[in-house]
């Protein structure tokens, strides 16, 4: 036999394992994704469905849910929770404001995996009504609970309600603000979700 084609077998020889080898890894990994395992960094997690019965994606927030009405929060329903979800987080911001970008106007945590909506009038920092055994935090009115959209007259601005779906469980003191609970949840976020709202103050 010459010495190419024994130089061809051998080469042969160790690039089949090899390629068996990459396969198999390849396949592990995919598998890996499919379970929730194995995330590559910065992949977005996989979509939460928010919706609310009192205005559709990207329509005006009805006043009354803004500072200019009654400022009760709006309903808010939500579905695709993954399993292995121990909690819920929301945070409502506004990424338009002058003063601070994004404005937050409401930090809620602690929500059931279980639960699957927030009813109208959950929460309300003037009245100072919160969702039974669920923790709130400081917005950057300065109050606790939901204030409602105030934007200075001119044209609307944003409004973000986010979902996140938790792989653990946190404490009152995790939902402080939204800087406190965003460090809390770093790592651990199954899935998110998001209906934003627009507000033009008349």
């Amino acid at each position: 036999m010459c010495k190419t084609k024994l130089m061809s077998r051998r080469v042969l020889g160790l690039a089949v394992p090899a390629a068996l080898l990459c396969l198999g890894a390849c396949q592990q990994a995919q598998e890996g994704r499919h379970s929730g395992e194995g995330k590559t960094q910065g992949e977005p997690p996989m979509s939460i469905s928010v919706t609310s019965t009192a205005f559709a994606a990207g329509q005006p927030i009805p006043r009354k849910y803004t500072g200019q009405g009654q400022d009760i929060s709006p309903p808010l329903q939500w579905s695709n929770v993954p399993a292995g979800t121990k909690e819920l987080a929301l945070i409502c911001d506004d990424p338009d404001a002058p003063r601070a970008q994004p404005w937050v106007h409401w930090v809620l945590a602690k929500i059931p995996s279980g639960t699957s909506a927030l009813e109208e009038g959950a929460s309300s920092a003037k009245a100072g009504k919160s969702p039974p055994g669920m923790a709130e935090g400081k917005n950057d009115f300065g109050t606790m609970g939901y204030q409602g959209p105030m934007p200075p007259p001119g044209k609307p601005h944003r409004y973000y309600f986010r979902l996140y779906a938790l792989d653990k469980t946190l404490t009152a003191e995790d939902a402080a603000d939204k800087p406190t609970l965003l460090a809390t949840m770093k790592g651990h976020v199954l899935a998110t979700g998001e209906l934003m709202g627009t507000y033009q103050r008349q």
